[in-house]
């Protein structure tokens, strides 16, 4: 009861309150085991949560590919990791993936295929929040192109080295905003909506929700588990540079992105959600896709056609 009415509660729920107090609770669930000898894919490493994560599988002994958008990013984000474990140094790589472009995504991943056999976690983790509309270098809207054409291509890409691997996982990061959007019927870009940067941001991670479902659906069988988890209020880059209103008026209560990533590590590392593939996850409970108050379930219609617009946009 106590940690329903915290994750209600929104403000007590993804403040650093609700993990510390859901951390003293009976039942807070354990830390997941060693990850020696894994491998863990990361995008969006060059900071905040996806650093984090990155940060959190090292120091489980696992060989993290810490990808960034171009080298320059991608030797930084591997740099930081490496002085935050030192002892570890040979287990960090950083990787190029420019996630906005299928040339990228498809170059990252045939590289990958090449190098590795096989692949235990995939985490979709990188964001943008153009304060304009933008499109990527393939014609796509820029957010929907990182937040849901960008890990449906690397799921794709990646199923057979996830498939060579007993128990999988592919965690992708979204946004409790998802909440208050609903996938527009007809317009999966929202091309045909008015522009705004939080209203897309909440839009695309709820597109990105649906297909997590839908993804595990279709890769159960291969015993690859699909999650997505929300981090709650974190303090991360993009915070601070989309919502500085929000960080100032959260500050208090915001979190480390050591604290939003705590979920997305014990995903990765714990057998414990292995027989609830396709569910939302906050502080390592599962939680309702949808709330009472909201705009609840997106229909099926529109949720099988997402699948149809994406699947044809990696196909180009």
């Amino acid at each position: 009861m106590v940690d329903t009415v915290l994750d209600r509660s929104i403000a007590l729920g993804y403040g650093k309150t609700g993990l510390y107090v859901r951390r003293r609770m009976p039942g807070w669930p354990a830390d997941g085991g060693r990850m020696d000898g894994k491998v863990v894919v990361v995008t969006g490493a060059a900071s905040g949560i996806g650093q984090a994560a990155a940060v959190g599988f090292v120091r489980l002994g696992a060989q993290v590919h810490a990808l960034a958008r171009n080298q320059e990013r991608a030797e930084d984000a591997a740099r930081m990791i490496r002085q935050r474990v030192p002892r570890a140094a040979d287990r960090v790589h950083p990787g190029v993936c420019d996630v906005s472009s299928l040339a990228s995504l498809r170059g990252f991943a045939r590289g990958f295929r090449q190098r590795h056999d096989s692949l235990h976690v995939l985490v979709n983790n990188a964001g943008v929040m153009p304060d304009t509309r933008e499109h990527s270098p393939d014609g796509v809207e820029l957010t929907f192109a990182t937040h849901v054409l960008a890990p449906w291509v690397l799921i794709d890409e990646l199923t057979d080295p996830l498939a060579r691997t007993a128990s999988s996982r592919v965690i992708n990061v979204v946004s409790g905003g998802q909440y208050g959007q609903a996938l527009p019927a007809g317009d999966p870009q929202s091309e045909l909506d008015s522009y705004g940067p939080k209203k897309i941001y909440a839009r695309t991670k709820r597109a990105e929700l649906v297909l997590t479902e839908q993804w595990a659906d279709r890769l159960r069988d291969q015993d690859i588990h699909v999650y997505a988890m929300h981090p709650g209020w974190a303090d991360t880059k993009g915070v601070r540079s989309w919502l500085p209103v929000f960080r100032a008026l959260t500050r208090p209560i915001i979190r480390t992105p050591e604290q939003g990533a705590d979920t997305v590590v014990w995903l990765g590392s714990s057998d414990e959600p292995l027989g609830a593939t396709g569910t939302l996850w906050h502080d390592r409970r599962p939680r309702p896709a949808t709330y009472a108050v909201g705009p609840g379930r997106d229909d099926d219609e529109t949720r099988a056609q997402l699948w149809q617009h994406v699947s044809g946009l990696a196909a180009r």
